[in-house]
């Protein structure tokens, strides 16, 4: 019951995201191309979320993903899909300027 409370709530051990980064994981922000275009990491890759379902298959199942958003619900969002597709090594990164800071 534990472990379930601890996945619904994404508790757990902390995430090193800049390792991660160092290993090449690719960073999906799910926010509208209008958000993006204000600013966003360098490197990351542009997938609205409600484009994403269709948009998977650019990428390997093995491959780490790290999702961003404005402030980390669509990233959650997004995390759900990939899983649902196939992926196993995903991550919400959470807020786009949250994740920066925690990368950089």
């Amino acid at each position: 019951m534990i472990n379930l409370i601890k996945k619904i709530f994404g508790i757990g051990p902390a995430t090193n995201y800049v390792a991660l980064v160092e290993q090449g994981a690719i960073i999906i922000d799910v926010r509208s191309p209008q958000e993006y275009k204000q600013g966003h990491l360098e490197n990351s890759i542009n997938i609205p979320l409600n484009e994403l379902n269709t948009q998977v298959t650019k990428f390997k199942k093995d491959s780490v993903i790290i999702t961003c958003c404005a402030s980390g619900m669509r990233s959650a969002s997004a995390k759900g899909i990939l899983q649902s597709n196939g992926f196993q090594n995903v991550f919400n990164g959470g807020g786009w300027t949250s994740l920066k800071n925690k990368i950089s």
